[in-house]
């Protein structure tokens, strides 16, 4: 009917508009990825803390006297179980046990989701010693070989 206007889009208007949503779309991508990647670095950070920080306290305990130490022992923990199942308190009439942990926190970036918390992170005794070859607990690190946002191997934290 002449006369009449019709309303509406019309093809091309439509896949401009689809086009530059996509465009959008796949701009935002990386910063997406790279806002998911530093919220497990925060994580990462936080867990490493929690853990060296239970470390710290431990040994500060042996030091103390709370914690019966051996004659060959450093004063660290033997593991990070220990940390979460307790010690017996050497100076105390009922034997109450110290807690330094109430779980093990797990690395946000350990692939295999079969492995326990802490058998996740890498172990490194006093002596130097890695894992299966270290007698007690001097410090963690991530076995992830990532390099972080800030050029840094997650292993190197």
């Amino acid at each position: 009917m002449p006369g009449q206007r019709t309303y509406g889009f019309t093809l091309v208007e439509l896949l401009v508009t689809l086009a530059l949503l996509a465009l959008l779309v796949t701009s935002a991508s990386p910063v997406l990825q790279l806002n998911a990647k530093r919220d497990k670095e925060r994580e990462l950070k936080r867990a490493l803390w929690q853990i060296r920080d239970a470390l710290d306290a431990y040994k500060d305990a042996v030091d103390q006297g709370l914690i019966k130490k051996t004659a060959e022992g450093s004063g660290y923990p033997p593991n990070l179980a220990i940390l979460v199942t307790g010690v017996e308190n050497a100076q105390d009439a009922k034997k109450k046990k110290l807690f330094f942990l109430r779980r093990i926190p797990r690395d946000p970036f350990a692939a295999d989701a079969t492995q326990s918390n802490a058998a996740t992170w890498q172990i490194r005794a006093y002596d130097g010693a890695l894992d299966d070859m270290a007698q007690d607990v001097y410090d963690v690190s991530s076995r992830s070989p990532t390099i972080g946002i800030n050029q840094q191997p997650y292993s190197a934290w």
